[in-house]
């Protein structure tokens, strides 16, 4: 898992808190990498997760409404998935 800090740099893009890299990762370690980083955040941050495993098309959305986290935002380009999820209370 790597992590750092980035900003936004498209109009309106709120900084990111932290990065999950989780490609070449089969499940169900995407989400377990995903809840390790969100245990480290504080509310209201934000936390891009980065995936080549299909099947994070529905794991990521599925977890982020059992444990109560806004996802943000996700996305597909040339296999790889994205996600931004805010961190919720």
């Amino acid at each position: 898992m790597s992590s750092n800090s980035t900003s936004g740099s498209r109009d309106g893009e709120e900084a990111l808190s932290r990065t999950v890299d989780a490609r070449g990762l089969l499940c169900p370690m995407p989400v377990i990498r995903t809840q390790q980083a969100i245990q480290d955040m504080q509310p209201q941050q934000l936390l891009k997760v980065i995936a080549s495993d299909p099947g994070t098309l529905q794991d990521i959305p599925a977890w982020c409404r059992v444990h109560g986290h806004e996802l943000h935002h996700s996305g597909e380009q040339e296999d790889i998935y994205t996600f931004i999820i805010r961190v919720v209370g």
